[in-house]
């Protein structure tokens, strides 16, 4: 069979859902890839629970349902796991649940007495349900990815930064970690973009409040690129913009993948005039009250398709995912401390 012919063959054995999270997203997925994005049903009963229901057959079909963990968390995630259930006794071949933000990623650590470890209990909540392959972006920690039994495919947003930040003048740009202990990302960046990095001594103390004591790196007078994977309710954030504004700095951009902005953190952002942009991605939908003038939100929709893709044709996934070794910039030189 013509090689053309058998892949499209392959492509038209995919089904993608959208939950109600953020169908814009799963539609610009679709787009990506040429295939449409099939009706479903959510809705609630008048005690609350929910229906589900999926409006083409899919038996003998590579599934691909899309749904972010965001607010409200827990309500799409049942929605996520009826899905998922649903497929699986619709006699779907395979389940992939395409989770864009990953919310229990976050409770990744017992660090108390008493408490649940989250992000391992969904993910064997979604193993139960029928997912069979997750695809999911910038997991808060790497250990997370180790709480699935069924493979995962951990994507990173760093070409849409790399991207938009190249059409800068970058000379006089320094990217900074607002957290020591998750300054990989942020290193990875810094190197991709051939620009120094400097790092926050950040200490939390309870879910909203953090001390940032020290900016580990030289970053008076420098434009500065504050770089973390999620922004909730930006305590983290202003403190660490409250000290580099203390020390002298330029222009101030901050950047996430994941613009939650829960809370006060859309007050609390509009409230500094320094900030020269905000740049996040749509894994999570930004409704209008949050758009800021200042705000740049990018798509991820083809890093998710081209994932999406590889999948159903037997590629390699690997250059898509978050701590692939980026050969092109010398992954295993450490990004250097600018005052180091």
């Amino acid at each position: 069979m013509d090689a053309v012919v058998l892949e499209q063959a392959k492509m038209d054995s995919v089904r993608v859902f959208s939950g109600s999270a953020h169908v814009g997203l799963a539609k610009e997925i679709c787009d990506s890839i040429g295939v449409p994005l099939l009706p479903s049903v959510t809705r609630h009963f008048s005690n609350d629970c929910l229906y589900v229901h999926l409006g083409v057959s899919v038996r003998e079909k590579e599934v691909f349902i899309i749904q972010p963990l965001s607010p409200p968390v827990n309500d799409h995630l049942m929605e996520l796991l009826m899905m998922v259930d649903t497929a699986r006794h619709a006699s779907a071949r395979r389940i992939h649940a395409v989770i864009p933000y990953y919310a229990y990623a976050r409770s990744d650590k017992k660090d108390e007495p008493r408490i649940s470890v989250t992000g391992r209990l969904v993910a064997d909540l979604l193993r139960t349900a029928g997912a069979s392959h997750v695809i999911t972006m910038t997991l808060h920690s790497p250990q997370v990815h180790g709480f699935f039994t069924m493979p995962v495919d951990h994507l990173t947003s760093q070409s849409v930064f790399i991207n938009h930040f190249r059409k800068r003048d970058l000379g006089n740009t320094v990217v900074v970690s607002p957290d020591i202990g998750h300054a990989k990302r942020a290193a990875k960046l810094a190197r991709a973009l051939n620009v120094p990095l400097a790092a926050a001594n950040k200490e939390r103390l309870t879910d909203e409040q953090v001390a940032v004591s020290a900016i580990i790196g030289d970053v008076r007078g420098k434009d500065v690129i504050i770089h973390d994977d999620e922004v909730a309710t930006a305590g983290t954030l202003i403190k660490v913009i409250e000290v580099l504004l203390r020390k002298g700095i330029g222009r101030l951009t901050v950047a996430c993948t994941h613009g939650v902005f829960s809370g006060p953190a859309i007050d609390r952002l509009r409230a500094i005039p320094e900030i020269e942009e905000i740049v996040t991605t749509n894994t999570v939908p930004m409704p209008a009250e949050k758009l800021l003038p200042n705000m740049t939100v990018l798509s991820v929709a083809s890093i998710f398709g081209e994932a999406i893709r590889c999948n159903i044709l037997g590629r390699s996934v690997g250059k898509l995912f978050a701590f692939w070794l980026d050969e092109q910039h010398n992954a295993q030189r450490p990004a250097n401390i600018s005052s180091l």
